[in-house]
């Protein structure tokens, strides 16, 4: 029996069946309505996409390797790949500042219809594909197939942002439901793919969604109050002369949404996880002080992300920064700018979001673990919880008392001789 008892520690706890209903319920409504959501926003037509040409007529691009440099002049002579018989071309120099072409380079290049080479970028592909093949097999050798399954998920997100987010917000669809329902269906695939279909990944998936709908509302009411128009960026401008009319300022508060479903998945995740848990190692103490006990950890938990977020966003606009710097303006004018503003604003709607993301799936979690859910194995369906749990779940006023108080050291010890 003692040896039973361990085993019952070796397996995650689970909710009950009941609980489990409900929250089926739950998700299947969240699901429905992220549906409806998505016909109402749903793009009419795909053709945007790659539809500006990035070349002159009779113009193509290049692969070419740089076979030597003249340190004088600059220009580089480059072999064209699939055009090694002609030999080596020149290459004018590129104005990069103080970069300059170096022997073994490859270059991407446009070869006009005369036969001249215009220096368009360096090839990154090589690199590049080394760091995301080392990416993949330490994720899936490590995380095993739950990394697997977060590629995946990930993957398919990224399929749903460019193949319905953004022909729907070209189509002049409503930013703040299209952002809604992006996260709605981008999380779920993530979730469940990384994290398998239980409660722990369901509460997981609440909790989140409940903290990108406040995020979603402060960042609708933010956007507008602080007049963020979205066209001082660079990419904003080139979007308002592209022809297609584009909400540039709905396109901030979509970008808004979506660049809180990262940071909030990490936070609820690890609430819940920490959660079962703490249940696993505690299946005595009640719902309020798993709840407390959960909120310690999301209290570290939080601090840490809040500057985690803030200076990711510093790093992206790192350059805005510093530019904006040289200016002789006052430092409350400087944080005001367009291009800061839109940072900050991104920073602190992210960040409230989080901050209210991580009590709401703290106490879902704490709600659906339940009091008496610890899993068994099979033999023992049928079998009493224990002395030790049935004692502790006893309405006696000792074991009220000992509810907050930590597990003694030789806890292990008197369970194995109460299962005697």
């Amino acid at each position: 029996m003692g040896a039973g008892h361990s085993h019952s520690l070796e397996r995650p706890p689970r909710a009950s069946e009941r609980t489990t209903l409900i929250l089926s319920v739950i998700v299947a409504a969240v699901l429905f309505l992220t549906t409806i959501g998505a016909v109402a926003v749903w793009p009419s037509d795909w053709s945007m996409l790659r539809s500006v040409p990035t070349t002159y007529e009779g113009a193509t691009w290049e692969s070419a390797t740089v076979e030597s440099v003249d340190p004088d002049t600059g220009v580089a002579l480059v072999t064209v790949s699939g055009q090694e018989d002609t030999g080596a071309q020149e290459l004018p120099p590129a104005d990069l500042g103080t970069f300059d072409y170096e022997e073994g380079d490859r270059i991407r290049a446009l070869q006009l219809d005369t036969g001249e080479l215009i220096f368009g970028d360096f090839e990154r592909a090589g690199p590049m594909l080394v760091l995301l093949i080392a990416y993949v097999l330490l994720v899936a050798g490590i995380a095993w197939w739950r990394g697997v399954g977060a590629l995946l998920g990930l993957a398919a997100a990224f399929g749903i942002i460019v193949f319905f987010t953004v022909p729907a917000l070209f189509d002049g669809a409503n930013p703040l439901v299209t952002g809604l329902v992006t996260g709605s269906g981008a999380l779920a695939m993530l979730l469940y793919l990384a994290h398998g279909f239980n409660s722990r990944t369901t509460t997981a998936y609440l909790g989140t969604l409940a903290g990108l709908t406040i995020t979603a509302l402060l960042a609708w009411w933010a956007v507008d109050a602080s007049s963020l128009t979205g066209i001082w960026s660079e990419e904003g401008a080139h979007l308002e002369l592209s022809g297609r009319s584009v909400d540039l300022q709905g396109l901030v508060l979509c970008g808004i949404v979506i660049a809180g479903l990262g940071v909030l998945n990490d936070v609820t995740v690890t609430q819940s996880s920490a959660v079962w848990e703490l249940r696993a190692a505690r299946p005595d103490i009640s719902r309020w002080n798993l709840f407390r006990r959960g909120m310690r950890i999301g209290r570290d938990h939080i601090a840490s992300t809040v500057y985690t977020i803030a200076f990711a966003y510093v790093g992206a606009a790192l350059p805005a920064i510093m530019l904006i710097s040289l200016y002789d303006t006052s430092v409350g004018s400087t944080l005001t700018t367009a291009e800061i503003a839109e940072e900050a604003v991104r920073t602190l709607v992210s960040s409230i979001g989080l901050v209210l993301a991580v009590p709401l799936t703290t106490g879902i979690a704490a709600l659906v673990v339940g009091t008496d859910a610890i899993a068994r194995e099979p033999s023992q369906e049928g079998a009493v919880a224990g002395p030790q749990v049935a004692r502790a779940a006893a309405p006696t006023a000792g074991a009220a008392a000992l509810a907050d108080a930590p597990p003694p050291v030789l806890e292990p010890e008197f369970r194995g001789r109460a299962d005697e």
